[in-house]
């Protein structure tokens, strides 16, 4: 390599020459999914061998320079070799075996969020200077919007594909022992789909996990945050019991949530984390029958709002469509 890749067939160096080889003093050393090719200058490239396929360097493996890897297939592989110090910040990292299976709009935009580069057919990758960076960063806090089945945690999740360090803050936990097999399956189901090297934190204080996070955290969610606080303050029970519901006579409840709203606010402002949080957006559907869910819809849209107001990124997620609300 001397300091440029140019890509122009998609074709890896040394594909079909079985074990090492050596191209124009470049060495080429097959690995499980790809290439490891070092250049006469020392400089490094990591290079996804087929569609779908996932380099796995060595535990042994150096840091590269360059990395072409099928981010459509695995967006994933990115947060696990930036955790392993395999791509660091000066990296430059390109998506690679591109094809008809995502639009190219959409692969810009996540592209954008990882802070990799999306090439054209002949574009030229320059190795980076040594002092060079990932390019900008990304929010601080971003809230993720959308209806039921809209697409919301999947979008949570993949904004933060690229990231070394990311805690899981499940707020569904305190709602898991219930006897509900659908719901159970459901947590199944989120749980199975997180990226191994993630921290998974459950059942604990939200504001307090923002606090003492580093790297990012995924909150998912702020409605089952905001029905855990509901039922410790006993406000479900007031709101199916008393005419008026919380307004009626029940001073402490509302006190209690109004002092855990605050904290998370708190948190949410304060926290040293990157923060992606994703909630309902409860104010699309019908009006809810009972008292108890005019109660939540209501606090979770005070809520909503007031996360947003602390945000420098919203998004609602319609049909699995990104829409960016304007602040």
């Amino acid at each position: 390599m001397d300091g440029a890749l140019r890509i122009c067939s998609g074709q890896p160096p040394g594909r079909g020459r079985p074990g090492d080889g050596r191209a124009a003093d470049h060495v080429v050393r097959p690995l499980p999914g790809g290439w490891d090719v070092t250049a006469p200058d020392g400089r490094r490239l990591l290079i996804a061998g087929e569609p779908g396929s996932v380099p796995q360097p060595g535990a042994a493996a150096r840091p590269y320079d360059v990395a072409l890897l099928d981010l459509v297939a695995s967006p994933w592989q990115l947060g696990d070799l930036r955790q392993r110090g395999l791509l660091p910040p000066s990296a430059v990292v390109a998506a690679f075996h591109l094809d008809d299976r995502i639009s190219e709009p959409e692969m810009a935009r996540r592209c954008r969020l990882w802070g990799v580069t999306l090439p054209a057919d002949g574009d030229l990758l320059r190795g980076p200077a040594r002092e060079a960076t990932r390019g900008p960063a990304p929010p601080a806090r971003t809230l993720v919007l959308g209806g039921a089945r809209s697409g919301k945690s999947g979008e949570a999740e993949l904004r933060l594909a690229g990231e070394p360090e990311v805690t899981y803050l499940a707020t569904a936990a305190a709602a898991g022992g219930r006897s509900d097999p659908d719901w159970a399956q459901r947590i199944a189901a989120h749980r199975a789909r997180r990226p191994p090297g993630w921290r998974t934190v459950e059942g604990v204080d939200a504001a307090e996990v923002l606090r003492q996070s580093s790297g990012a955290v995924l909150v998912d969610g702020i409605g089952t945050w905001l029905a855990g606080v509901l039922d410790e303050s006993g406000a479900w029970d007031l709101a199916a019991d008393e005419p008026g519901g919380l307004a009626g006579g029940s001073p402490a409840a509302a006190t209690a949530i109004d002092a855990a709203t605050d904290d998370l606010i708190q948190a949410w402002r304060q926290a040293p984390a990157r923060i992606v949080a994703v909630s309902d957006e409860a104010g699309s559907g019908v009006v809810p029958a009972t008292r108890a869910g005019r109660l939540f819809r209501d606090q979770l849209g005070q809520l909503n709002q007031r996360l947003a107001a602390e945000s420098e990124e919203v998004v609602l997620v319609v049909a699995g469509r990104i829409l960016t609300v304007a602040i």
